[in-house]
């Protein structure tokens, strides 16, 4: 049996720690590949009946994994939020909505810098959180059950998850673009 070693800032991880590492530098790598070489403008581009484009998804990702870092420092309150129940207001969805976009005044290579420094955030989590098992309540939302938990391990699985998820869709958007793929 092998058992998984990684370094991250200096200290050595082992075990499902390193696991956890390893599957989100794989999945970041995947998406950081799919958007290697191209333009701003190219990023921006909506190539499928989808409203996702490259740099859009890289700006997503990018927001998801620093919501979900926050949410394991200081709990469900920074996640934002603000509403119980229903639906959420209109500010809310279109916000959410412009994650999706690079904005004319924001670039591929500003987008990506944001993520290695929110994934190199993340890492040092991982390695230093004293318990995996601790959990937070789940912030109120119609997404949600209500009244679950979930525990610091769940809340990373959950970013290697919406990171890989993300990716696929980069993978097809960017092959719809220019024909190059990630894989294959």
């Amino acid at each position: 049996m092998t058992t998984s070693t990684t370094s991250t800032a200096g200290a050595t991880v082992t075990g499902e720690r390193a696991d956890l590492l390893e599957a989100l530098a794989t999945q970041r790598r995947f998406l950081r590949h799919t958007v290697a070489g191209l333009t701003d403008e190219q990023a921006r581009l909506r190539t499928t009946a989808s409203e996702l484009c490259l740099g859009g998804l890289v700006k997503h990702v990018t927001g998801v994994e620093r919501g979900w870092a926050d949410f394991i420092l200081d709990g469900p309150s920074a996640t934002g939020g603000g509403w119980e129940g229903g639906e959420p207001p209109q500010e809310v969805i279109d916000a959410h909505a412009a994650t999706f976009q690079l904005l004319p005044d924001e670039t591929l290579a500003g987008v990506l810098a944001e993520y290695e420094q929110v994934a190199r955030r993340t890492d040092e989590l991982v390695a230093t959180l004293p318990d995996l098992d601790a959990s937070h309540p789940l912030p109120e939302a119609p997404w949600f059950e209500k009244g679950k938990r979930w525990s610091f391990r769940r809340v990373l699985q959950h970013i290697v998850a919406e990171t890989a998820q993300h990716s696929g869709h980069a993978d097809i958007i960017r092959e719809s673009l220019d024909g190059q793929k990630t894989m294959g």
